[in-house]
């Protein structure tokens, strides 16, 4: 575990763990008032929260689960990531892919939030790569 200074608007909810194997913990969206969200459109969702996570970590931000097969609800931009010297407040891009609008409301819990150590790399410029089976094969170059 890490520790991660949370704040919180008046209102609204600190993220969840929903069990004690739960990786992700559950955040919830922030609203004045219920927004619906057509079929094939997103909307930025606010969460009224504001973290500060640790240098050299993470936040990533995932969609739900049962949101995405039951609704067709996932996020754009997934998995999202919160930077660790972001101070902003936490905001959800949500879109619907399901079959008809669907109305997120205020407290629903609309992502998930997952805290990752990150490695940064340093580039050494070359003139050539070493070569591999696969070489320049990319998308579906392996077939189905």
């Amino acid at each position: 575990m890490i520790p991660v200074k949370i704040k919180v608007k008046s209102g609204a909810k600190i993220p969840q763990y929903q069990s004690s194997g739960s990786a992700g913990a559950d955040i919830f969206a922030f609203l004045e008032e219920p927004v619906t969200i057509k079929q094939g459109a997103a909307a930025l969702i606010p969460t009224g929260i504001f973290i500060e996570i640790p240098e050299g970590y993470e936040a990533q931000i995932r969609p739900r689960s049962g949101l995405a097969i039951k609704h067709g609800i996932t996020l754009l931009n997934t998995p999202g990531t919160i930077d660790s010297d972001y101070r902003g407040e936490i905001k959800v891009i949500v879109t619907n892919l399901g079959n008809k609008d669907f109305t997120v409301t205020n407290e629903m819990r609309i992502a998930q939030m997952i805290f990752n150590k990150c490695y940064k790399g340093y580039f050494v410029q070359a003139d050539s790569l070493n070569t591999t089976e696969r070489n320049e094969g990319g998308f579906g170059h392996s077939g189905l």
